[in-house]
């Protein structure tokens, strides 16, 4: 028919890319979610898996943005992340906690008269969610390394204060707004960027045998071999440069 298939982080040129987010939830060993109370507040153990993310996020992008089109979807205005913030509904933060049943209330009896009430526990749906990601991550690694930047939140310090530090209520990308993000880290511009911070964050991720050192070897080299440092700002300077970028890399 004629038709092509790809989830390439950047398929449009002037268009927004295409992304891989990633929704997370902990659960106790009854299944009860822990990111949320009973009355639907984010708890303590919510603020430090999201301090976690914070405190990887640029190296993250290691494993979940491998190709050099990845980092053309990381822009300004493209409904993609660029900064380490997090926000509630917020979707110009590089972490985000959806709309949730917060307020614990059985709105399906509610709105439906003729269904039965439940004691269901609405708030269980509450996640927490990783919006930097794209089609051409390894999404076996990408977990891993997630879950290594969530339980890297419970062993910093300062963890809480991280998360309220990088919270941000505001579109981040709107120009009045430039000063309230300001003090915080930009995501990585290119895969050598993205090699470096995963060069600096690798201990963490070897820690307790999760990530072994030779894996890590072998991104950073696969990262560094695409040479893009400057890739981002020529393909926007240049049209057609970007075009032949997206062509290149519309299979990841």
């Amino acid at each position: 028919m004629g038709l092509k298939v790809t989830f390439a982080p950047k398929i449009i040129v002037g268009k927004a890319g295409s992304g891989m987010h990633v929704h997370t939830k902990i659960v106790d060993k009854n299944g009860i979610n822990q990111y949320v109370d009973k009355a639907g507040h984010l708890t303590a153990t919510a603020h430090k898996a999201v301090a976690g993310m914070m405190s990887l996020a640029a190296s993250l992008t290691a494993f979940g943005n491998t190709n050099p089109t990845s980092y053309l979807r990381l822009v300004p205005h493209q409904e993609a992340p660029t900064t380490v913030c997090w926000g509630d509904r917020n979707r110009s933060a590089l972490v985000r906690v959806p709309l949730g049943w917060s307020a614990d209330v059985d709105m399906c009896s509610i709105i439906n008269p003729l269904e039965k009430p439940s004691s269901k526990r609405y708030t269980n749906k509450q996640t927490i969610e990783f919006r930097a990601s794209d089609g051409s991550a390894n999404i076996y690694l990408l977990l891993a390394g997630i879950c290594t930047a969530v339980r890297h939140g419970f062993e910093i310090d300062n963890a809480e204060q991280l998360a309220k530090d990088t919270y941000v209520a505001v579109n981040i990308h709107k120009d009045e707004f430039a000063g309230t993000v300001a003090h915080l880290d930009s995501l990585p511009a290119s895969c050598v960027a993205s090699a470096e911070r995963l060069r600096q964050h690798r201990a963490i991720y070897e820690a307790r045998g999760v990530f072994d050192p030779v894996t890590i070897d072998m991104l950073i080299r696969n990262l560094e071999a695409y040479q893009d440092t400057d890739l981002r700002a020529k393909a926007q300077a240049d049209p057609k440069f970007l075009k032949e970028l997206v062509d290149r890399y519309f299979y990841c």
